[in-house]
This record gives structure tokens, C-alpha cells and sequence, in this order.
């Protein structure tokens, strides 16, 4: 699939409005509470008439994404409408050339049937009972089958290829309710040598059809907790305590944003899986089985999440809150749940010699590129270059000038950059698959990509001509000079002032945690109005070169073996023209710079999280002497599975950023999502590569026996500084509970 397309996406986004919209007005709570199967039958003749009826059952009426965005609008509106049977039938009968089913999908289409689907034995839930046939006749309890009383037949599978049809108004078959967190529309089904015919299934596999009805089940759980969580947004806005409301708590607020963060995650892989099974890429299982492996424990996150935001007024049964915490958990708990989602996932990238991570296809163009680097690299970073250069510290392998110089002779360093620039003006897709394959290579960081931006968006002309070819060149790294003493997070704060002398500005005070310290310039932002208000509407921005009197530099050593710096300014002066922006504008200039940084960093991090994981499972999979490989531990194989499930949230919080960046800058919000997501995700992967490799995976670089020369280790203290760099983790929290939910400042 290309995803640099999105296919019928306008078609999707017409039928989510208007399937909400009929729901609204057709649909009350009320009914939702005490829904009756006369009730459920009524609302689904009204669905028929709005065309979902056939959804799967032909390419051209729509296909997995269209019935997800149909199953998500009827959690969201806890709607009981037997949709999820009737488009595991269509997906199961739609090339089946038995009579009986063809007749069967004739009437479904037209409202005449009413389905009710069960896997049967099939199911992994080991209580879900099963049937027998003899003579054409089925025996046997079925549990859990949704809204049985309001339907005419019943689908079952009995084995990988067959499906049965049942009449569940003939003699033999009884329906009986079952209640369920709470909650009625499950029945329990038991037949007597109830009349069954037996239909193949021709098309798809019944572990390939088990797999479409989790994720429809997921939808409807995303669609529920979406809702759910929206009420307690608006909740949180309007509920005071303490004389404000609580929406302006902290605690609030790093809630709310943590469960917007999961349910991003759930949609984006959801659409994702729907998306590659829609367009047959062979690797719409894997997807599908990491969007249940997350999803499953996010949704109930947030559905307790959401309760907890809501208090007491939350667990009202006339509230509407209970409704949707109620299918959220019966949806995330069927077919097996996120358990049986893990041990797929686990085995795909264990079992009979393990497989890695799928790639992403990005597009023609992004997968030339892809392979354009990947050879320039085969060539340029291989062999004893890239030997020697490994063979080094880590504090010494940051930067690789003579590396930078032979890039820059390429033009990627100016990847995406407009053309009028020198730029290569390539698509986000194309930068993320340098990004990846530069990751891979584990070629040495290079550029100054955030700099060149805010000089491409605030530089002057000549500023722009004389920084801008030597970025492009690989000649000029430029650190960035923004926290202080009394000024980290709350760059407002900052107290190094810049004042004007004629045609110098004379820069005083002090910079902290400088990792480029050692870069030809300096990106730094000064005071230039004491008496400004608000405090931020004195700042400016300027391109201080290192080599200028007054600068006294103070390396220290990171706790992840690397390098910053304290560096002080006394009395540095600098041509006028070195201040970027306007007067008093650096404001401005600083956090549209801040905000294209937080774009790509998140995906920068989950590409290295992604080949970290990639060497955590090689070793996982391999033996040592007589003992058994790792890959065979159910505890690992469990870890690695939700560590890969996290991982593709990952890279489509990443894919989400760069497709909002072909349309201009990334929302703040969006890329603090993925910042905060994929940050402490290379916490959680540094912690769990101890827990599976251990004490040998402690062992630091240059150590004997020290696993990829201590590279694990090294890691997890790295992944500190991404967590707490370009605006703590926590601060990114607020960002996104105030920018992207709207909640009070």
C-alpha cells in the first residue's frame, strides 16, 4: 500500500458523518439502557436502509476500513445493531457459491435477515462452547453471542473451512440472556439437533476471519472509549472544585493527554491494518494483531481513565459513562483478547526462525530513496571506516566531520528543504525513509535541521546565503542555546540578555545543558526587553559564532556517557545582523523551531527503539551451549510482543506527523504526542532488555563480555535525555492537554 495516498478516505469521512448523524436522531440512550430485541431489530431495518447492511461483502461497497468506521459510530453511539455479525458473514459468504448462502446474504442485504455469527470452537476463549453435527442436525451451547434474540440466523464455525446455518426460530434452538459486565445483549445459545446446513468456506481462512472480527470488535471498543472520553473532556472543563475548574489541574490535565495519546495510538493502527487488508499487502496480520495487542490495554486504560475523571457522577447508571466503560471491557475481552493478539505477534517474530519488523512501504519514491541510501552507505559507511569509527567512546562518536562532508556532497543533509533554498524539496515520506535507513546503518548524526528551518521561515535573505550552504555542505553543526539556571522548560524565563551597541549586540549570561557545545555556532535566545509583558515578548533569537571573545566553555560528562556543556557569555559581541527575526520576536521564531524539532524527534526516537528491538531479538533467538533459546520463555515472548506492538504505534504516530507536515508544520500537540509516546517507549524498551538479556546486558562499553559492546545498557540511560530534552515529557503533557483538548491554561 502507498501510504503517501489514502484511498476513499473522503468516502470514509461521508459515511462516519452520516452514520452519526442518523444515530443521533434515530438512537437514544434511553434505548441503549433497555434495549429490547424488538427495539434491535428496529434500529437495524433503519441501518439497512443506510446501505451498511452489504459492508464486505464486495470491494466496491466498501471494505474492513468502511465496516470499522460503521462498527467505532455504533459504540460511540452504544448502539447494540447485530453490524459485527453481519459483516463477518458478508466477509465469510461474499465468493461462496452454496445456494443457501447466497440467499442468506440476499436477505441480510435487504433486511429480511438478521444475523447472529459465533466462532464456536474456533474462538479463543476456551468457554465460548462449540457444536456437533450428525445428519444435518447441530447440538451443542454456544456463549456470548450478541443479540441472538433479535435475529433469525446463526452463523457458526465448526471448523477451519466450514461454517454452519441455523434458523433460530426452528425447532431445537433456545436463545438464553446473558448478563455481562453489568450489561444485557449476550445470549447463550443451546442447540438440540436443531435443522443446520453446512456451507465451505471458499474465500477466506477461519483464523483470517477471526482476526477481522477482533479488529471490528476493537473499533467498537475505540468508537466507545472515544466518546466516553470526549464527555469527560468537556466534563473536566465545566466541573469546579476548589473554585476552578478541574480541567485546570495538573493531575487532570497529564490524564487526559496520556489517554488522547492511547486512543491516537488505537485509531492510527486500526486504520493502519484496515488499510494494508483492503489493499491485500501480505502484512496485514502482523498489523492487525499489534493494533489488538495495544489496543485492548489502552482502551481500558482510558475507560478507567475517563471514570476517574468523571468521580462519583461517572458510576451513575444514568449516566452514560458506564455504558461505554461496559463495552469497552466485553469488547476488548472477546476472541482471546489482547493476550491471543500477543502470542501471534510473538510468534511471528520468533517462531521457525523469526521475522523482523515489516517495513513500511513509503511510497515509490520513499522506497527508491530507501534503497539509494542504503547502497550510498554499502559504499561510504561500511567496512574499517565504520569499524574505526565504532571502535571509538561513545562521547567521541557524536560527530563525524569527514562523515558530514561526504553526505553533504549528496544533498540529503537539505532532504526537505524548498527547492529555492538548495533544497531537494522531498516529501516527509522520503525524510522518514532516510531517517530509517540512516538509523539502520547506524551512520553518525549529521545537519542542523532545526536551525535551517527557523532560518528558512524567519532568516533574512542574507543570512539565508551565507548559514544555509554551509548546513548543506556538512561544514557547520549549530547547538542550540536555550535553558538556563532559572530557565529549563519555562523558556520565558531565560535572563542572558542581548542589548545593542550601535551595530554589535553585546550577548551576557549563562547557557546550561548544551549538548552541540562543540558546533561552529550557536542558535541562542536572549532577553533584548527586561520590562516586556508577557516575559516571552522580549525574547529574540541569534546566531552566535563559538569562536567569539567572551565565550568560556564547561563540558561536562552526560550520564549516558555523552557530553554538554555550561557555557558562559561575557560581554560577546556580534554583528547586528546575526539576530533572527524581528526584534523581540524570538518568541516566535523559537517555538515554530521547537515545534518542527518536536515533529521529527519522536520519530527519530522510534526508529531507534525499532533497531534496537531488532538486535534485542536476535539474541532472544539465539542459544547458549545446551540452554534453550529465550524466544522459548512465554514471559519474553510476551514482552517482546507488547514491545513491538508499542513500537508500531510508534511509527504511525511518526507517519501521522510527517502526513501533517505535507500540509504545513505539525500541530505543537501532535508532535508532542508522538515526543512523549516514543520517548518513554525507549525507557520501557531499555528497562525490558535488562529484564530478558540480564546482568550481562549491564555490562558497559569496552567491558569483556559485554553484549554489543554494552550498547542495551547504554541505551536505557540515553533514553533519559529524550524524555526530559526539548520540553520535559511533563511539560509536553500540559501542551497537549491545553493545545490539542482545549482544557484551561
Amino acid at each position: 500500500m502507498d501510504l503517501a495516498e489514502l484511498p476513499n478516505e473522503e468516502m470514509r469521512t461521508m459515511l462516519r458523518d452520516s452514520l452519526r448523524g442518523f444515530l443521533g436522531e434515530q438512537w437514544k440512550l434511553d434505548s441503549a439502557r433497555t434495549a429490547s430485541p424488538d427495539q434491535i431489530s428496529a434500529i437495524w431495518t433503519k441501518l439497512v436502509r443506510q446501505g451498511i447492511a452489504s459492508l464486505g461483502s464486495d470491494p466496491g461497497e466498501g471494505g474492513l476500513a468502511e465496516i470499522l468506521v460503521v462498527m467505532a459510530e455504533l459504540g460511540r453511539a452504544a448502539c447494540p445493531a447485530p453490524m459485527w455479525s453481519a459483516a463477518m458473514a458478508n466477509l465469510a459468504l461474499s465468493s461462496s457459491r452454496d445456494d443457501a448462502a447466497a440467499e442468506l446474504l440476499a436477505k441480510l442485504h435487504g433486511g429480511e435477515a438478521r444475523v447472529a455469527f459465533s466462532f464456536g470452537a474456533l474462538d479463543a476463549d476456551r468457554h465460548a462452547g462449540s457444536i456437533r453435527i450428525g445428519d444435518e442436525r447441530a447440538s451443542g451451547l454456544l456463549r456470548f453471542v450478541e443479540v441472538a434474540a433479535s435475529c433469525t440466523h446463526l452463523l457458526v464455525t465448526i471448523e477451519s473451512s466450514t461454517l454452519v446455518l441455523v434458523e433460530l426460530g426452528a425447532r431445537g434452538v433456545l436463545a438464553e440472556p446473558s448478563r455481562a459486565m453489568g450489561a444485557s445483549g449476550l445470549y447463550q445459545l443451546r442447540l438440540d439437533a436443531a435443522p443446520a446446513h453446512l456451507i465451505p468456506l471458499e474465500s477466506v481462512s477461519a483464523d483470517d476471519l477471526l482476526l477481522k472480527g477482533r479488529l471490528a470488535l476493537l473499533a467498537r471498543a475505540h468508537g466507545a472509549a472515544r466518546r466516553a472520553f470526549e464527555l469527560a473532556v468537556d466534563y473536566a472543563k465545566e466541573r469546579q472544585q476548589f473554585g476552578q475548574p478541574i480541567g485546570k489541574f495538573q493531575a487532570i490535565q497529564h490524564k487526559l493527554a496520556d489517554s488522547l495519546t492511547a486512543l491516537e495510538g488505537v485509531r492510527l493502527t486500526l486504520d493502519h491494518a484496515a488499510r494494508l487488508h483492503d489493499c491485500a499487502d501480505a502484512h496485514w496480520r502482523y498489523f492487525a494483531n499489534a493494533a489488538m495487542a495495544f489496543g485492548g490495554e489502552a482502551l481500558r486504560r482510558v475507560a478507567l481513565e475517563t471514570q476517574h475523571t468523571f468521580g462519583a457522577i461517572g458510576y451513575a447508571e444514568e449516566h452514560e459513562a458506564p455504558l461505554h466503560f461496559k463495552r469497552v471491557h466485553l469488547d476488548t475481552t472477546a476472541l482471546g483478547g489482547p493476550l491471543q493478539a500477543r502470542r501471534n505477534l510473538a510468534s511471528f517474530l520468533l517462531d521457525d526462525g523469526g521475522a523482523p519488523l515489516p517495513q513500511y512501504d513509503l511510497g515509490p519514491a520513499g522506497n527508491a530513496l530507501r534503497e539509494q541510501v542504503r547502497a550510498w552507505l554499502e559504499r561510504n559507511w561500511s567496512g574499517e571506516r565504520k569499524a574505526a569509527f565504532e571502535a571509538k567512546p561513545f562521547a567521541k562518536r557524536e560527530f563525524d566531520p569527514e562523515f558530514a562532508r561526504d553526505i553533504g556532497k549528496t544533498g540529503w543533509i537539505a532532504l526537505g528543504w524548498p527547492e529555492r533554498f538548495g533544497g531537494q524539496a522531498r516529501s516527509p515520506l522520503e525524510q522518514i525513509a532516510f531517517m530509517e535507513t540512516m538509523e539502520r546503518a547506524e551512520a553518525p548524526r549529521i545537519g542542523a535541521a532545526i536551525q535551517a528551518n527557523a532560518l528558512m521561515m524567519f532568516g533574512t535573505e542574507a543570512q539565508r546565503q551565507k548559514y544555509l550552504p554551509e548546513i548543506l555542505r556538512g561544514e557547520a553543526m549549530h547547538g542550540m542555546g536555550y535553558s538556563e539556571p532559572q530557565a529549563g522548560s519555562d523558556l520565558a524565563a531565560l535572563r542572558t540578555s542581548a542589548s545593542r551597541d550601535g551595530e554589535e549586540w553585546v550577548i551576557n549570561g549563562q547557557k546550561i545543558w548544551t549538548t552541540t557545545w562543540w558546533g561552529k555556532y550557536m542558535f541562542l535566545a536572549a532577553r533584548t526587553d527586561r520590562d516586556a509583558r508577557p516575559p516571552h515578548a522580549g525574547i529574540s533569537m541569534f546566531i552566535v559564532p563559538m569562536d567569539a571573545k567572551g565565550i568560556t566553555i564547561r563540558p561536562a560528562t552526560t550520564m549516558y556517557d555523552g557530553s554538554f556543556a555550561n557555557i558562559f557569555y561575557d560581554d560577546v559581541r556580534i554583528p547586528f545582523e546575526n539576530i533572527v527575526g524581528e526584534v523581540n520576536g524570538g518568541w516566535k521564531v523559537l517555538t515554530g523551531a521547537l515545534a518542527f524539532e518536536r515533529g521529527l524527534v519522536g520519530g527519530g526516537i522510534v526508529l531507534k527503539v525499532a533497531h534496537a528491538f531488532e538486535q534485542l531479538r536476535a539474541h532472544v533467538m539465539a542459544g547458549e551451549g545446551d540452554a534453550p533459546p529465550l524466544s522459548e520463555d512465554p514471559i519474553v515472548r510476551d514482552r517482546m510482543a507488547v514491545l513491538a506492538s508499542e513500537i508500531e504505534v510508534g511509527r504511525l504516530l511518526m507517519m501521522q506527523c510527517a502526513e501533517l507536515a505535507a500540509d504545513g508544520i505539525t500541530p505543537p500537540e501532535y508532535g508532542a504526542i508522538s515526543k512523549v509516546f516514543s520517548g518513554e517507549l525507549m525507557e520501557r524498551f531499555g528497562e525490558a532488555a535488562l529484564d530478558i538479556l540480564g546482568m550481562r546486558a549491564t555490562l558497559s562499553e569496552g567491558m569483556p563480555g559485554a553484549l554489543d559492546n554494552g550498547r542495551f545498557e547504554q541505551n536505557l540511560r540515553h533514553s533519559l535525555m529524550w524524555v526530559i530534552s526539548i520540553g520535559t515529557n511533563e511539560v509536553q503533557r500540559s501542551l497537549i492537554a491545553q493545545r490539542g483538548l482545549g482544557l484551561p491554561r
